[in-house]
């Protein structure tokens, strides 16, 4: 086919299946505007090949090359995606705890420890190597020779004993 003829056959074949495309595009992407620039592709695609189409339906081959398209973007699309402002600065930032965050935490462990030793014998220790130097039931057992249910019934006690204190506590500060 010559130059003109091949150009006159596009605009037919746009004419006839442009609405089947776009709709196969918008299908496959869920996305208009990149269904529109996916339809544009396929027919350009169709003009630049029509020398190699040797079948007969080009419906079904208008097809094949818009969903072979889709496929295509679908596949880069990942690569394209620009990180949202928040993603961004959620990726460069620092986790670490911050001074504040730090001196907190450092008076909260020392209140923790301080109240696990106003508990008394075997519960002061249970609740100093269990909530403060947070080792587990299993290893607590090990190390101080005991019984594996012992040890979580002193836990358990040592958690209520700990529990009555921060209450008491709270109690009279909030009375100031």
């Amino acid at each position: 086919m010559d130059k003109i003829n091949e150009q006159q056959h596009l605009t037919e074949l746009i004419d006839l299946y442009q609405n089947l495309i776009f709709s196969i595009c918008c299908k496959m992407t869920g996305d208009y505007f990149a269904a529109e620039d996916l339809t544009q592709e396929t027919f350009l695609s169709a003009y630049r090949h029509f020398d190699t189409f040797t079948g007969t339906n080009e419906k079904a081959w208008l097809c094949r090359i818009a969903s072979n398209k889709c496929i295509d973007y679908l596949k880069s699309a990942a690569k394209r995606q620009i990180p949202s402002g928040e993603e961004l600065f959620a990726e460069r930032a620092d986790l670490s705890p911050g001074p504040e965050e730090r001196i907190l935490e450092k008076e909260t462990r020392t209140t923790l420890l301080t109240r696990c030793r106003k508990l008394k014998p075997p519960y002061d220790i249970i609740a100093t190597l269990y909530f403060y130097e947070e080792k587990k039931a299993d290893e607590i057992a090990r190390e101080q020779n005991k019984n594996l249910k012992t040890v979580q019934t002193q836990i358990y006690r040592a958690r209520a004993m700990l529990r009555k204190l921060y209450k008491k506590e709270r109690t009279a500060y909030e009375k100031n």
